[in-house]
């Protein structure tokens, strides 16, 4: 029962405990023999998840029996025999049973009496374990007795144990064999408050509610004139945001789209793509939203897997798109849009049903290729219902801007949410939503109200750039304490919410308000789950875990996606058979580690496997492999996530080079490699070439062993400038390295979009000097920059060159 309980709360099948061991032993010679004790404390080992429960029984009183051979053996021995290193405990747990025929004392006042004949006690003695269990085996009852250091909560402990004690000796009895990991360590008020009572969220649902595009045409004839879209300062209202994508959705009809096709978009930002999303609605179909700035070879991919039957972009963008085939059709042609022009003003025919696609977005995927994520209209309209009055943005007529493009969620909720509730669009310039300023700016001066942004973008904005948003939504990351601390200290009558939810489970399925109290815990919840949702931490045997034990999360409700284009046996891997619901019910295993708080709140706890979120953006890092890959002068290859700097968590790909390589140039090549198939934010901040990778005893890559990156900066020329000595401290100072020099390139150096933002932020502070960010990227290097400032003429450099400390994420 107790290694059950270990393995329910260590997260672990394969468990040992120590097992404290009394027997007698005959001091002295003849006459003089005087019986007296010994103790000694030697590791049990049980395997919860491969045996059942009398196999287990059979084996624990095999080892034990086995164990007695060593009775007199020092643990120091049991520590070498066992093959473990001195520096790692061989166990952290103690178990201890005591059998006496002395009748049971009564129950004491920090005990509890339980059913049973079972008294449990909770003891704060020392310890030199976190946990010491003893079982007084008395002639009435067991005494079961926690010695529990904080923060284990001893009294948590009794309970599971003896719930498992009471299920365990029932399955002995009944069915011996069961598997152990089927025996439950919940009572059923636990399993009520965890199956049910936190996810009671049913709310109004089926094929009777109207779905988004239906909503979007209601506020419409509530408010025909009210402003939908402000972009670049254009204003566009809600009527003429309907005839324009009525017009281009009678068009779409007249080129065969039809329900359940797929048709992609690459259009711009703002305006024209949601025309784009609302026209391909009216006509009954998904969209596929693309990012020109990606490798052809990506999209190109996308467009086949997907199965679009024509993508609607512009002539600007025709080259960026590559044919093979498909059908490409630029709005903006002459002849087209003068068909779009004379088409209806008044909606097609048609309802969207809930079980319909409404777009189809590529994650990245571990097996090498991208993944195509199928969300339906009712999972869509399920969100907009339920998210956006619990994240602040239910206010009618609210102002919402937003940072990011359609082609991933992180937008979706702003503009879903203000289109069906009647807000103002705000689209901010692309160049500028990585300029702290320019952002601030826009926020101020158009009174924005509703702002979601990813934390690490939020960070490098500062807190001051969005202290004006009265609602401001974290997502698409964990949340840094340090961050939301700041926030919460900036901006009054501010709230700051966190909105959690895979792609697979329609842009966001939990949300809280997060305050200073759970800061100054140390936790950031990520909420509970919103209307029609229910969430399930599991352990390996889909069996539910205690509050505060960490599990695997999984998701179950109308929100969950479809599925993913044309890959059924990963849809199958993901979206498993739900063992609380209803017959033909799915949950969606999410990958994420997480555990219940005791007032129902989920906090996220890390990754079950090696996916990883970088600036908001979902990487598998075998993608990034199977491309690195495909080099001719690569023989091996490894990509892992480092994070060297608290809250600087960088892609890196140690590589093994072909025995025709050319090694010094070789990462240089790599990394333009990858650029030419992979999205900016997936190309490895470094690469490391590597003699040959690090394996351990089994074979397996060695991440322990991998070196740290050394970028390699400070070389050639010096400083000609004071200007050029300051852009180096600069470059230096962001980029956490102990020199740049004036020809270093900052993304060789491991910079990225977010960097560069903190640099903008440097330049700024001293040398006074506003340059757009785009400046970074076609400059690259101090000296670049230094003559773009020289050609500017409004630089000048402060009277303290000295740069401040670069904090970390988390100080942040």
């Amino acid at each position: 029962a107790w290694a059950r309980v270990l393995a329910t709360v260590s997260g672990r099948d394969d468990v040992v405990f120590g097992t404290v061991l009394f027997g007698r032993m005959n001091a002295g010679v003849g006459a003089d023999r005087v019986p007296g004790l010994f103790i000694n404390t030697l590791p049990v080992r049980v395997r919860v998840g491969a045996v059942g429960v009398g196999e287990a029984l059979e084996g624990v009183r095999d080892q034990l029996a086995e164990l007695l051979v060593h009775e007199h053996a020092p643990l120091t021995l049991a520590q070498q025999a066992s093959g473990i290193p001195g520096g790692s405990p061989l166990f952290t747990s103690l178990f201890n049973y005591r059998h006496s025929r002395r009748r049971a004392a009564a129950p004491g006042p920090e005990s509890d009496s339980a059913p049973g004949g079972v008294r449990m006690l909770l003891s704060r003695d020392a310890t030199n374990y976190p946990v010491a269990v003893s079982v007084d085996d008395q002639e009435s009852r067991f005494a079961l007795i926690v010695d529990a250091v904080d923060p284990v909560d001893g009294q948590a402990l009794c309970r599971l144990l003896h719930t498992c004690l009471d299920n365990l000796v029932t399955a002995l009895e009944d069915h011996p064999g069961s598997s152990l990991s089927a025996v439950d360590v919940l009572d059923e008020a636990q399993h009520n408050q965890l199956l049910a009572d936190w996810n009671d969220t049913a709310a109004e649902a089926g094929p009777e509610v109207p779905m988004v595009p239906e909503l979007f045409a209601a506020q419409v004839a509530r408010t025909p004139d009210a402003v939908a879209v402000v972009q670049a300062g254009v204003r566009v209202s809600y009527a003429e945001l309907e005839v324009r994508a009525n017009r281009l959705a009678h068009f779409l009809r007249v080129q065969g789209v039809r329900a359940e096709r797929v048709v992609g978009l690459c259009l711009p930002r703002g305006v024209e793509m949601l025309v784009g999303i609302l026209a391909v609605w009216k006509a009954g179909a998904g969209y596929l939203p693309l990012d020109p700035g990606q490798p052809a070879e990506r999209i190109a991919f996308q467009l086949r897997d997907s199965g679009a039957v024509l993508t609607l972009t512009t002539q600007q963008k025709l080259g960026s798109i590559p044919a093979d085939g498909h059908r490409l059709v630029a709005v903006d042609d002459t002849v087209v849009a003068a068909q779009i022009e004379a088409a209806p003003v008044e909606a097609p025919e048609g309802v969207v049903l809930s079980g319909q696609v409404a777009y189809v977005i590529y994650t990245s995927g571990s097996t090498g290729r991208p993944k195509g994520v199928v969300v339906t209209h009712g999972g869509l309209v399920n969100y907009v219902s339920s998210v956006p009055a619990r994240i602040g943005f239910g206010s009618p007529q609210g102002r919402f801007a937003v940072l990011q493009g359609q082609a991933t969620d992180l937008g979706n909720t702003t503009v879903f949410a203000s289109l069906v509730g009647g807000g103002e669009l705000h689209f901010l310039d692309e160049e500028a939503v990585t300029d702290p300023a320019a952002v601030r700016g826009y926020l101020t001066g158009h009174g924005i109200d509703c702002l979601k942004a990813v934390p690490s973008h939020v960070a490098a904005l500062g807190a001051d750039a969005v202290e004006s948003v009265e609602s401001l939504v974290l997502g698409g990351e964990a949340a840094p304490t340090g961050l939301v601390r700041e926030l919460l200290g900036s901006g009054e009558g501010r709230s700051v919410f966190n909105h959690y939810g895979p792609t697979e489970t329609t842009i966001g399925v939990a949300t809280t308000a997060l305050t200073a109290e759970q800061v100054a815990a140390g936790v950031v919840p990520v909420g509970t789950p919103v209307a029609n949702t229910r969430f399930y931490v599991l352990d390996g045997s889909l069996r539910p875990v205690p509050p505060g034990v960490a599990g695997e999360l999984y998701v179950a409700g109308v929100q969950l996606a479809r599925g993913y284009v044309g890959q059924p046996g990963l849809t199958g891997e993901r979206f498993v058979a739900c063992p609380f619901g209803g017959a033909g019910e799915r949950m969606y295993r999410t990958g994420d580690r997480a555990r219940w708080t005791a007032e129902g709140q989920v906090v996220f706890a890390g990754r079950a496997d090696d996916q990883v979120k970088i600036r908001g953006f979902r990487i598998e890092p075998g993608e990034v492999q199977t491309a690195l890959s495909a080099h001719p002068q690569l023989a091996q290859v490894a990509v892992v996530t480092r994070e060297d700097s608290p809250g600087d968590v960088r892609l890196i790909a140690y590589v093994v080079a072909a025995a025709d390589a050319v090694t010094d140039a070789l990462p240089g090549d790599v990394r333009d490699f990858a650029l030419g198939r992979l999205p900016e934010y997936m190309v490895p901040s470094a690469v490391v070439v590597l003699d040959e990778l690090p394996l351990t005893v089994s074979g397996k890559l060695d991440r322990k062993a991998l070196p740290a990156p050394e970028y390699a900066a400070g070389g050639g020329r010096g400083p000609a400038s004071v200007q050029e000595e300051i852009l180096c401290q600069a470059f230096a100072q962001v980029l956490g390295l102990p020199a740049v020099g004036v020809d270093d390139d900052f993304f060789a150096l491991g910079g990225h979009s977010l960097l560069a933002t903190r640099l903008i932020s440097e330049v700024r502070e001293q040398l006074g000097a506003e340059l757009p960010i785009r400046a970074v990227f076609a400059a690259r290097t101090p000296a670049g920059l230094a003559a773009q400032l020289a050609h500017q003429g409004n630089s000048r450099p402060r009277v303290r060159p000295a740069l401040r400390p670069m904090r970390s994420q988390e100080e942040s």
